[in-house]
C-alpha cells in the first residue's frame, strides 16, 4: 500500500518535470506562444472585419403604399451574408464578388455595432473580388502583407462571419499555393492559397492573416464535400484589383485564354537556360480558339519569361497584361520539353 500511494504522489510530478507520457515543459511553452499569437492577432485584425449583409430583392409596397416583406426591425429582408475587409480608413472595404453581385441593397456591419449603408464600387468576376464602400471616417484597418512571401506550412488565421456569426476565428496553415480554382460563374482563379483554416458559408470576404497580423489574402471558398480545403485570393492581386476598381469601377486586362499554375523549375533547366530565380508559370489549361491556342502553347509548356523579363508568377504575368498590350504581339518565352522557346501572342481584351 505504502509503495502504491508513493508511486501515486510522484506520477504528477514526473508528468510536471516531462517524465512519463505527459506533455513536455517546452510543448507547453510552445502550445502557449500558439495560443498568444493567435489571440494577439485577432485584436490587431478583428476591428476591421465587418459583416456584410446582402439583399436580392428591395423592399416590396403592399397595397395603399404600405411596405410589404419585412424583417423585424422593418429593413429590407437580408437574403444573405458575408464579410468584408476596411481598408482604407474612409471606408473603402474588399470583399468577394460573389457574396455583393446583382445585390439590390447592402449594408455592413462594424464591430463596434454600428450597421452603415454600403455601395458598390466596383467588382471583378475574374478574380471574384470586389470593393464596397461605407460613408464613415476614422474607421480601423489592417496592414495589408506580400502574398508573394508565403511559405507551404506557415500558421494562417482565418477571420469571418460564417453564418451570421460574427467576428469568428479559425486558424492552420497555408497547405498550398499556386493553385487554380473554377468560381462560380466557370471562370479560373489563378494562384490561389490553399489553407486547412476553417471556412464555412458567411467566411467569404474576410481576411486570411499570417502570425504578424499581416493580411495575405481575402478568403473565397470552400470545398463542402471535404474538410480542411479552403482557398483564398492572394492580397497582392487583391491590391491590384482593388486599386483598379476605384480608379475605374472596373478591371482592364489583357487576356491570354490559358489558365496557370506557379511550378519549381529543375535546377538543372535552370542552369542550362541561365534563368534567374526558381520558378514558372506552368500552362494547365488552354481555352480552345483563345490566343494562347492561337500561338500554339500547350498544356505542360511552362512560361518563363515575357518580353525578355523574367516571370516567376501569376502576379508577375498580370503586370504585363494590362489594356496597353491588347492587340499587339507581346513575346513569351517557354519551356517546351527541356527546349527554351519563343512564341508571340496577341492578347485580347478580357470581357
Amino acid at each position: 500500500m505504502n509503495n502504491i500511494l508513493a508511486l501515486s504522489a510522484a506520477v504528477p510530478s514526473a508528468l510536471e518535470s516531462g517524465g512519463g507520457r505527459g506533455p513536455l515543459a517546452e510543448d507547453r511553452h510552445l502550445l502557449d506562444a500558439y495560443s498568444s499569437a493567435v489571440v494577439r492577432v485577432v485584436e490587431q485584425v478583428a476591428p476591421s472585419v465587418v459583416r456584410i449583409d446582402v439583399s436580392r430583392h428591395l423592399r416590396r409596397r403592399g397595397r395603399f403604399g404600405r411596405p410589404g416583406s419585412r424583417n423585424e426591425r422593418g429593413d429590407d429582408r437580408v437574403d444573405g451574408t458575408g464579410s468584408g475587409l476596411i481598408f482604407t480608413p474612409d471606408g473603402f472595404i474588399l470583399t468577394n464578388s460573389h457574396v455583393v453581385h446583382k445585390a439590390a441593397a447592402l449594408r455592413a456591419v462594424l464591430s463596434d455595432g454600428r450597421e452603415l449603408a454600403a455601395h458598390l464600387v466596383g467588382e471583378d468576376l475574374y478574380t471574384d473580388l470586389a470593393v464596397i464602400r461605407i460613408d464613415a471616417e476614422q474607421l480601423p484597418v489592417t496592414l495589408l502583407g506580400d502574398s508573394g512571401a508565403i511559405r507551404i506550412g506557415q500558421l494562417v488565421i482565418a477571420i469571418g462571419n460564417p453564418y451570421g456569426f460574427q467576428a469568428t476565428v479559425t486558424a492552420g496553415v497555408v497547405s498550398a499555393l499556386g493553385r487554380s480554382l473554377r468560381a462560380a460563374g466557370g471562370r479560373l482563379i489563378d494562384n490561389v492559397i490553399q489553407t486547412d483554416a476553417a471556412l464555412n458559408p458567411g467566411n467569404s470576404g474576410g481576411p486570411l492573416v499570417n502570425s504578424r497580423g499581416e493580411v495575405i489574402g481575402i478568403n473565397t471558398a470552400a470545398i463542402p464535400w471535404a474538410q480542411g480545403i479552403c482557398f483564398s485570393i492572394p492580397i497582392n492581386t487583391a491590391k491590384f484589383v482593388a486599386a483598379s476598381l476605384i480608379s475605374k469601377g472596373k478591371v482592364s486586362r489583357a487576356y491570354l485564354g490559358i489558365a496557370g499554375q506557379v511550378i519549381d523549375l529543375a535546377p538543372s533547366a535552370l542552369r542550362r537556360h541561365d534563368l534567374r530565380g526558381r520558378r514558372g508559370v506552368l500552362v494547365a489549361h488552354v481555352e480552345p480558339g483563345g490566343p494562347g491556342a492561337m500561338a500554339g502553347l500547350d498544356i505542360g509548356d511552362v512560361l518563363v519569361c515575357c518580353e525578355g523579363t523574367r516571370v516567376e508568377s501569376i502576379d508577375d504575368l498580370h503586370r504585363y497584361l494590362t489594356a496597353s498590350v491588347i492587340g499587339q504581339n507581346v513575346r513569351l518565352g517557354i519551356l517546351r520539353l527541356e527546349k527554351k522557346m519563343e512564341v508571340k501572342i496577341a492578347p485580347v481584351e478580357l470581357r
